[in-house]
């Protein structure tokens, strides 16, 4: 049996809202956008949010808004996709960064408040997985480090759309929260993203560095049948995201907490097997709802790259979800220290694979991974 690591959900149906998109002479970011972003500040209970056209350009619009320096800090974990620190640095930044908790891999408060100096600008917690970081305890931890003017804290909820922890969805305790509608993400458009805003002023200049700095969007250079005369404020990028993409996303957004007990039975399908086992689980934070956006499991003994390997033999589809970012030649090459300084992230970088986890995964296709991992993996992990 073959078993796809990631199948979408969209169907035929979904492109009855993108041929509606082209009966209108506008493709680019206009009036569908703009209700996709009601939409989101509605289900997040924020006043502001931005469509982007990935979470990366969305991270580095947010970054330039800010007006990063050379010698400006980023604190960010160790264990997290490349993008969140190649962000900073094509803003101009510095990424600091910080090890993760050994059970959930998440950014912790008391990392974060070591590592606070007079230069550092902004934090970038990730809620790896689904499951989200301590926010309140972070937005404490910076609250007591800081001597001057408060860093600004930036949510990486590319894996955290629906998740929630201490009753709080993203956005309650940061500056904006940026979400990625990437491919194989809960929510999708195929590419895509989106930022939330609690700080007006950020999300004003968010709005212009968006779009190259512009002072206006194509919409607005272009309304009531005239055009309207644009300026340059400060530096942009190119981050919006067009209407074709954004008609996929109202129907996904509307329906992802009904969906989500799925993501859940699937996952916990996957622990309740391999319970006991040899293999490393991330602990569940008691209280939070994951998004369960990802399903990865440790295997030890230097064997992951082997069970991949098998497990690919046997027809499953799996991916690393992450390396330890400062192990990455780049990072490696232009950072004082080594992995001793990040121990947890190298451990698990080491030792990490994904399993196939998405609605849609049949009761056989995942009792067949199931039956894979214990057959060609367990014996790798207990020698």
């Amino acid at each position: 049996m073959k078993v796809d690591f990631y199948r979408h959900s969209l169907t035929k149906a979904d492109a009855v809202a993108v041929a509606a998109v082209l009966e209108t002479p506008f493709l680019t970011t206009g009036k569908v956008c703009a209700s996709v972003e009601r939409q989101i500040e509605g289900y997040f209970d924020a006043p502001h949010a931005i469509l982007m056209n990935s979470w990366t350009n969305g991270a580095l619009a947010v970054l330039l808004a800010m007006d990063l320096q050379p010698g400006d800090e980023v604190i960010v974990p160790a264990m997290t996709f490349i993008a969140t620190a190649n962000v900073v640095v094509l803003a101009g930044g510095t990424p600091v960064f910080v090890d993760v908790d050994p059970g959930t891999l998440l950014m912790m408060p008391d990392a974060v408040e070591r590592a606070v100096t007079a230069r550092t600008r902004a934090v970038i917690p990730v809620h790896l997985y689904g499951q989200m970081c301590d926010m309140r305890g972070i937005h404490e931890a910076v609250s007591r480090a800081c001597t001057g003017t408060k860093p600004i804290i930036i949510e990486d909820c590319a894996h955290c759309f629906e998740g929630t922890r201490d009753g709080h969805r993203p956005g309650r305790y940061s500056d904006a929260a940026l979400f990625s509608f990437y491919a194989t993400k809960n929510v999708t458009c195929g590419e895509g993203g989106a930022a939330i805003f609690s700080s007006e002023d950020l999300y004003r200049r968010t709005l212009e560095t968006r779009s190259h700095g512009m002072s206006a969007l194509a919409i607005d250079r272009f309304s009531n049948d005239r055009y309207n005369h644009w300026g340059m404020n400060r530096l942009g990028t190119k981050a919006n995201l067009p209407d074709l993409l954004a008609a996929l996303l109202p129907q996904q957004i509307s329906v992802i907490d009904q969906r989500l007990p799925e993501r859940k039975r699937l996952a916990d399908r996957y622990r309740s097997a391999f319970e006991g086992g040899p293999l490393r689980m991330v602990h569940q934070i008691e209280g939070a709802v994951s998004a369960e956006h990802l399903f990865v499991v440790g295997v030890g003994n230097g064997a992951r790259d082997v069970a991949i390997s098998r497990l690919n033999e046997a027809g499953v589809a799996v991916t690393v979800n992450y390396r330890s970012v400062p192990e990455m030649n780049f990072y490696r090459l232009r950072l004082e220290g080594s992995a001793e300084d990040w121990p947890i992230a190298k451990q698990w970088g080491d030792e990490t694979l994904s399993l196939p986890l998405f609605p849609g995964l049949s009761e056989a296709e995942q009792d067949h991974v199931i039956a894979s991992v214990r057959r060609v993996v367990y014996p790798l992990a207990n020698t």
